[in-house]
């Protein structure tokens, strides 16, 4: 679907509210809706600094969320500003994970990639279906939205921790197969996270012959496919525009996942 003008350049909007969910990853609410979908991201522009891509958390036809992590010069920057500073926002750019009324969806969050799985979440369980959701960090004090995913109807949620702080000791990929090995079969596995945990995902999901679908993350810089920064090996698709969320018979092919990435400059750098 071709992006209009209006998406493609930033307005600047409000934060309503600002919320610091662990001592690196704060989340921002803003006063305005992009009608993104889950599994989508903005372009937000801090003024002054850069312009970088954020998945959405939830967008509910009034307000608009992302969780971030602090972990750069424009994050680290937009984690200092409060309640009623102005931010630029331009999109929603991407394709977004698709599921059919009262499915059964296996839904695996890897560090902040919890804010997105938790707008599938909130979205699909309105729709009746049965989310049993993964939630993976290193430790417990890195662990996001798990009230959130408390909250919603029809929804289990687990935990697993890399030091067994909380829940599984262990990857949330191990968890998600116990649950297979239970019988419980999901009608499809959604995953955000690092790209390794991507691939145990792809590999778990393929060998058990379940629909799953993932999303990779690349350096994007204009959003909408022009730039070329985020073409993946050897496809030649554009991730913001043919991405972030691809079916795992797509990734399977790409001949970088999980093995390198390319920086803004164009040059691969190993995982």
């Amino acid at each position: 679907m071709p992006i209009s003008l209006q998406s493609r350049l930033p307005r600047t909007y409000r934060i309503v509210k600002v919320r610091k969910e662990t001592a690196m990853v704060t989340s921002m609410t803003f006063d305005c809706s992009l009608g993104a979908k889950p599994g989508q991201f903005v372009m937000l522009w801090v003024p002054g600094v850069d312009e970088v891509p954020m998945s959405v958390a939830y967008d509910d036809g009034k307000n608009l969320r992302i969780t971030f992590f602090a972990v750069g010069d424009t994050t680290k920057t937009l984690a200092t500003m409060k309640k009623g500073d102005l931010v630029g926002l331009r999109g929603p750019f991407g394709t977004f994970y698709e599921w059919e009324p009262k499915q059964r969806l296996a839904l695996v969050a890897g560090g902040y990639g919890a804010s997105p799985m938790y707008f599938v979440a909130k979205e699909a369980s309105a729709q009746g279906c049965a989310i049993d959701a993964i939630v993976g960090a290193r430790s417990k004090d890195h662990l996001l939205y798990l009230d959130e995913f408390k909250g919603l109807p029809n929804t289990t949620l687990h935990v697993a921790t890399d030091d067994g702080s909380q829940g599984h000791k262990g990857y949330n990929v191990d968890v998600l197969k116990q649950l297979l090995a239970t019988g419980e079969r999901p009608n499809q596995v959604f995953a955000c996270g690092p790209e390794r945990m991507l691939v145990a995902v792809s590999e778990v999901t393929a060998e058990a012959k379940i629909p799953s679908q993932l999303s990779l993350e690349r350096y994007m810089k204009c959003g909408y496919g022009l730039c070329g920064n985020c073409t993946v090996d050897p496809l030649g698709i554009r991730l913001c525009v043919e991405g972030p969320v691809v079916k795992n018979e797509t990734a399977r092919k790409i001949a970088e996942f999980g093995k390198y990435h390319r920086d803004d400059l164009g040059k691969k750098q190993a995982f």
